[in-house]
């Protein structure tokens, strides 16, 4: 495994390295900084969001300025005041250990003259929005006539933003003579354009296919009629009980909208859209950071300059215009090595668009199917008896524990655990119990449910049997390291195995019904890490595409033992540990009111 000692990096940099953490560069920084650091040349990296753009080209053009200098000798343009801040930010801890570099912030929203000021007292290099940039240069507020690098970070971005004449305009005030490097997700015409009229006989490098997704994400498409997306959208949010997500809708409007409803309907929701305030913006995102809102419902615009590594799920309620928009919204999740899931929800009349997304990402949806109300009982059911196992006991408790045990005299240990278990689940049971399904039938998408679309194979006429196992997200498992583990385990070929759901404690996964019996029988007397680790025939085949349903089944315990790595995946942080949820609604309606109701917890 190369390390960053290898690419030519100056000791100070290297120290600063490891004061952040950092062991290994990522694909993209292995390629870029040797290249960068060499010679002076133009650059054209092609890149998924959160792959580690920043640290490719900050750390090599923080070794190549001179900060004995107070001339401006590096330019960074980026889409967004969060990117900038963000880039700022990383930058300066990157020059730990440098002396004398100064890294200065200009954007929208505060200060032009504050910003002016803290150039001019020597800043080597200067990170802006494009906008902010023009408007300082005709104010001649900034001089960077003499830089001797320019970074356009998230280029597509800020072309699709519509700043393509401020940057033709601002790369106009830079020398001819001067490094480009560019970097960016994608590369449509305009991207093409800018790299063909401002970089002279640029090195390209490529992490992944040119345009394509990031492998970390698994793409799932739902079909729906328009009029179920909001009621489907909350079906997701019940499945995945620790969800930390960003949902996409195409408009302000629809985006305020949604985000009250989910509100309404007692999620941890926000929004965020162009109508808001910058000191709103700044709110909402710092409450998200936090975890303090767990479902973040954004425009396209708004959502630009979002890094967090933690993002679970991207659910794209609306479908954007723009093929090369999925790949940006895509990118919010399956950041920094960890896995991510992109969910859409999709019409008929839309379906077309998906195919127009698989050729361009080059990898392929699965097709799911919006959860019925008894699977999401289920899933809340076990996460409700995983939460009570995890409690830790409140001492405190001892004083009222008399009195507790007169009342509860009476009723017997499996009573009790019924009684105690159905104080929450009946929430969840008496609100689906008559819920309608949601999923269209007769469409296009049902045709191709006998295809598993992630591994392009057809599933036999018997059908697919779905499993419930009891390991999940804090046993370090995400669906692909769980995929893994189970094609390792049953040697069934990791196309043998799909539909892989993974909730914090628990999972389900599906396989062609040929193979129960054998599965069945290699999780009797098994064990993962010194554990008992069970599997179940699901009572509620969900995601088993058109598979027949199957009973019974049980957990089966014994003694062999099988060793497993992984990596940890954070998720959301909750008092309940998932998306909230309203109380109101009966018989088939999936529209809350506005009391509150807290799930399982």
């Amino acid at each position: 495994m190369t390390k960053f000692e290898e690419l030519g990096l100056d000791q100070s940099l290297l120290d600063g390295i490891k004061d952040l953490g950092f062991e290994s560069p990522s694909e993209v920084q292995e390629k870029a900084i040797p290249i960068l650091l060499e010679d002076d040349t133009d650059l054209v990296a092609l890149a998924q969001t959160g792959t580690g753009k920043t640290a490719a080209f900050g750390f090599p053009l923080i070794q190549k300025i001179d900060s004995a200098s107070r001339t401006t000798q590096g330019l960074i343009l980026s889409p967004t005041r969060e990117l900038c801040l963000q880039i700022t930010n990383e930058l300066k801890l990157y020059s730990k250990y440098e002396k004398g570099v100064n890294v200065v912030a200009i954007y929208g929203g505060a200060s032009i003259s504050d910003q002016a000021r803290q150039i001019q007292r020597g800043a080597q290099i200067v990170v802006a929005t494009p906008g902010r940039m023009k408007d300082m240069i005709n104010r001649r507020m900034v001089d960077i006539s003499k830089i001797d690098y320019c970074v356009l970070d998230e280029a597509d971005e800020m072309l699709n933003m519509g700043f393509f004449e401020d940057i033709k305009d601002i790369l106009s005030n830079t020398p001819d003579e001067k490094s480009t490097w560019l970097f960016s997700a994608t590369m449509p015409r305009e991207v093409s354009t800018i790299a063909k009229k401002f970089m002279y006989n640029p090195k390209e490098i490529t992490v992944g296919a040119k345009n394509s997704g990031a492998s970390t994400v698994q793409h799932e498409y739902y079909m729906v009629s328009g009029r179920d997306r909001y009621p489907a959208l909350k079906r997701l949010a019940d499945t995945n009980p620790g969800i930390f997500s960003v949902v996409f809708c195409r408009t302000k409007r629809d985006t305020q909208r949604v985000a009250e409803m989910l509100i309404e309907d007692g999620y941890n929701a926000g929004a965020l859209h162009g109508d808001l305030s910058q000191n709103q913006r700044d709110m909402v995102m710092n409450s998200f950071r936090k975890k303090q809102i767990q479902m973040l419902v954004a425009t396209d615009v708004a959502a630009r300059g979002i890094d967090v590594d933690d993002v679970t799920h991207v659910i794209n309620y609306q479908l954007p215009d723009e093929v090369e928009t999925y790949t940006h919204r895509s990118g919010r999740t399956g950041r920094a090595g960890k896995s991510g899931i992109s969910m859409v929800l999709v019409t008929k009349s839309e379906f077309r668009k998906i195919r127009a997304i698989e050729n361009k990402i080059n990898q392929k949806f699965l097709t799911k199917k919006i959860p019925t109300g008894m699977e999401i009982c289920e899933i809340q059911l076990y996460h409700l008896a995983n939460k009570i196992k995890e409690t830790e006991i409140n001492e405190d408790v001892e004083n009222y524990l008399p009195a507790i045990n007169e009342v509860l005299a009476d009723v017997d240990r499996e009573e009790l655990i019924k009684k105690i278990v159905s104080v929450e689940f009946s929430r969840f049971y008496n609100y689906y119990k008559k819920a309608k399904d949601l999923n269209s039938p007769g469409e296009r998408g049902d045709r191709d449910d006998r295809r598993d679309r992630t591994n392009s194979r057809e599933i036999p006429a018997n059908g697919s049997v779905r499993y419930f196992i009891n390991i999940g997200e804090k046993d370090d498992y995400d669906w692909m390291s769980l995929k893994d583990f189970l094609k390792d385990t049953l040697d069934l070929g990791r196309d043998a195995i799909f539909k892989v759901d993974v909730k914090e404690s628990f999972s389900f996964f599906n396989t062609d019904a040929s193979h129960t019996e054998k599965i069945l029988a290699t999780f009797q007397d098994f064990k993962v890490d010194g554990r008992f680790v069970n599997v179940e025939i699901s009572k509620n085949p969900g995601g088993g595409g058109r598979g027949r349903r199957s009973g019974g089944g049980g957990g089966y315990r014994g003694g062999r033992d099988r060793d497993r790595g992984g990596r940890r995946r954070e998720g959301g942080n909750s008092s309940y540990g998932g998306s909230r949820r309203s109380s109101g609604g009966s018989g088939g309606s999936d529209r809350g009111r506005s009391r509150r109701r807290n799930g399982f917890s």
